[in-house]
């Protein structure tokens, strides 16, 4: 993830929309009982964690994946490893 948008995230203003999601009773009811014992405020907090955990997790794997595919290409088109690395080491 880019510095920029880490810092975005970190904002406690953002703007927040409200959605309406069904969920089993017993989950929301196991979620309501761990959030406290996490250091949740409450049930929501937690779930909005837990989405940003699984997000994060698949925006790391998908952008890796797209610098892979990238420095593939790169190599296959002749650019050296030496200048490969010295391009990532200024990210």
């Amino acid at each position: 993830m880019k510095f920029e948008d880490l810092k975005k995230r970190l904002d406690k203003d953002r703007p927040m929309t409200t959605i309406t999601m069904r969920m089993p009773e017993d989950v929301i009811d196991d979620l309501k009982r761990i959030a406290p014992l996490l250091g949740f405020s409450g049930y929501q907090p937690l779930m909005r964690a837990y989405i940003g955990q699984g997000l994060r997790s698949d925006l790391e794997k998908l952008e890796n994946n797209s610098m892979n595919t990238l420095i593939a290409n790169l190599k296959r088109n002749g650019v050296s490893d030496d200048v490969i690395q010295l391009a990532l080491k200024d990210l």
